[in-house]
């Protein structure tokens, strides 16, 4: 599978993720499907790791000197 980015990549997954809960797929196809759809979960989820290795947060310490800081993700309520 060709490299995909993000956006187009989640799309699919999402049409795929709809085709196979409406459940009137031939076995064979389900199959293809979920394969194809592992395949983009996984492209997703490498993206989403490489976006957050490089999401940083550059504060100044006291002396005025930038000092990265890793991304912390903000718990849900």
């Amino acid at each position: 599978m060709a490299e995909k980015k993000f956006e187009p990549a989640l799309a699919r997954l999402e049409e795929i993720v709809q085709e196979l809960e409406q459940g009137d797929l031939p076995l064979e196809q389900s199959l293809k499907l979920f394969e194809e759809g592992i395949k983009l979960s996984r492209i997703c989820n490498t993206r989403l790791e490489e976006a957050e290795r490089k999401v940083e947060i550059l504060l100044k310490d006291r002396g005025g000197k930038l000092q990265a800081q890793p991304f912390e993700e903000q718990e849900k309520e």
